[in-house]
């Protein structure tokens, strides 16, 4: 809200999992919007055999039918205008798989799977692009709660033998959400440093 204040823009909270989250969000924009950013995101990490089904299912609500509810609502509804852009976060978890992850990955993967379907019928039906970013190993809070030593391999398993930064993410969805990028779409592009994961 901070951050919409400093910019001039309003916040509209609202639970992104809910039926009519693309219906509110489009009331709150009587002009349409010509960005659209799904960075909504959670991890319920377990392995498999161990996660209790609300644990699956948390995460496949928010990271991937949330996107794919709101995405068709604003579109239907014409809230996104032409020309516009709408940009997704994928992962290099849904393009590689990752031990302890199989519900964060199968929810990424379905982003890529939405992207690459969706994009044709979204500039051809609306003259709007969809691509997704998909982040390797980012150095974030979250992921300084990862145990040492495999913080340390995500970090140097990549050309940069680095962790990649949150701005890396940001300035990709910026392009990717530009005027300049009009010639991109249902495309993926990976920020993880040319990491050997998904390679």
């Amino acid at each position: 809200r901070r951050a919409a204040e400093r910019l001039g823009g309003t916040a509209l909270a609202l639970d992104i999992t809910a039926a009519d989250a693309g219906e509110r969000i489009a009331a709150a924009l009587p002009g349409g919007l010509d960005v659209l950013v799904h960075n909504a995101g959670i991890t319920r990490d377990r392995r498999l055999v161990n996660m209790p089904a609300d644990r699956w299912s948390s995460v496949l609500d928010v990271n991937l039918a949330s996107v794919l509810r709101t995405t068709d609502a604003l579109l239907a509804a014409g809230a996104v205008n032409r020309g516009g852009r709408i940009v997704a976060t994928a992962s290099i978890a849904g393009l590689a798989g990752n031990a302890g992850q199989t519900n964060y990955g199968a929810s990424k993967a379905g982003i890529v799977g939405l992207v690459r379907s969706l994009a044709p019928r979204a500039l051809a039906g609306h003259g709007v692009t969809l691509n997704a970013v998909a982040p390797g190993f980012i150095e974030t809070r979250m992921t300084a709660a990862v145990p040492l030593f495999i913080r340390e391999a995500g970090r140097r398993m990549n050309s940069l033998a680095q962790g990649g930064l949150p701005v890396d993410v940001a300035e990709t969805t910026a392009w990717l959400a530009h005027p300049a990028s009009g010639a991109v779409n249902g495309q993926v592009v990976r920020v993880c440093g040319q990491s050997l994961l998904g390679a």
